[in-house]
């Protein structure tokens, strides 16, 4: 806005107020305007009608006795039809709105918890904007929007909120590992119980088929060589199993010396031995 020669420019989204001798005249739109000083005129001042925003900062205590600070962005601009309200009847908009931000905050957050402040923002935001909007427009002013940007607990307050939150997922977690640990045994388990269950079903096949090999033997022998007893053909195969048992022995480059005797009665010896053993055996098993 500029004067040169009683002409006066006023500037896009803003109005002037023209005075005559000090008294309140006219409202001056955007554009050119004839204010001859010499009768008195004269532009006492300019009031922009954009959007302004004002940030609001006011500490305060929940209902749980935490302090914080809450952060109001209040977004506000002057009534074009009100100009002479806006222009006169307020001398520091800013103070104004921030002392109706800081009884609406007081009043609102101390009836809450910690968490519940959190969750009801909004809900402290939309009685911010009321509260302005029934005084301010007594002022010729707008209240466009109510923000709460921001609340931020005391320093210690958040550090021990971090603290619970940690705690609570290494809680979780150790409850995870423990369960997976769990599984794993339980799985572990099965699979052994399982491996053993096949083992004995392959040695009971493995014994199945000796003695049914044993028992084709002893028949086999028995048709072909007359005046065998089924007690000669046993004694003859435990005697062959175990010669091969001690060839088995001195095939291992790890073995020890065994002794076994010799002579003429020592096979028949032998054969008694092993022929008692598995008979003492039995015997122990029932």
């Amino acid at each position: 806005m500029g004067q040169v020669f009683g002409c006066v420019q006023v500037e896009q989204s803003s109005v002037a107020i023209r005075e005559i001798f000090g008294k309140y005249d006219d409202v001056l739109e955007p554009g050119c305007h004839c204010v001859p000083w010499c009768l008195g005129s004269r532009v006492a001042g300019a009031l922009s009608l954009r959007v302004k925003q004002l940030d609001v900062r006011c500490e305060t205590k929940t209902k749980d006795n935490v302090f914080v600070t809450v952060v109001a962005s209040i977004q506000y601009r002057a009534l074009a039809e009100k100009t002479v309200d806006a222009y006169y009847k307020l001398s520091n908009t800013r103070a104004q709105i921030q002392s109706y931000v800081f009884d609406v905050i007081r009043a609102s957050v101390p009836k809450m918890e910690l968490d519940a402040t959190f969750e009801q923002k909004n809900e402290i935001a939309k009685a911010v904007e009321e509260e302005l909007e029934k005084a301010m427009s007594a002022y010729g002013y707008e209240i466009v929007q109510t923000l709460i940007v921001d609340i931020e607990p005391d320093e210690h307050v958040k550090r021990a909120m971090n603290e619970i939150n940690a705690a609570a997922r290494l809680r979780v977690a150790a409850n995870e590992k423990a369960e997976a640990e769990k599984i794993l045994q339980i799985k572990r388990a099965e699979g052994d119980a399982e491996s053993k269950y096949l083992a004995g079903l392959g040695i009971a096949r493995q014994r199945q088929a000796i003695v049914d090999g044993l028992r084709d033997s002893v028949l086999a022998f028995s048709e072909n060589v007359p005046g065998t007893t089924s007690k000669d053909i046993m004694d003859m195969v435990l005697m062959t199993q175990y010669f091969d048992t001690m060839k088995d022995i001195g095939a291992s480059s790890k073995s020890n010396a065994v002794f076994i005797p010799h002579g003429p009665g020592a096979v028949q010896d032998v054969a008694s031995q092993i022929r008692n053993g598995l008979l003492q055996g039995n015997a122990s098993e029932c």
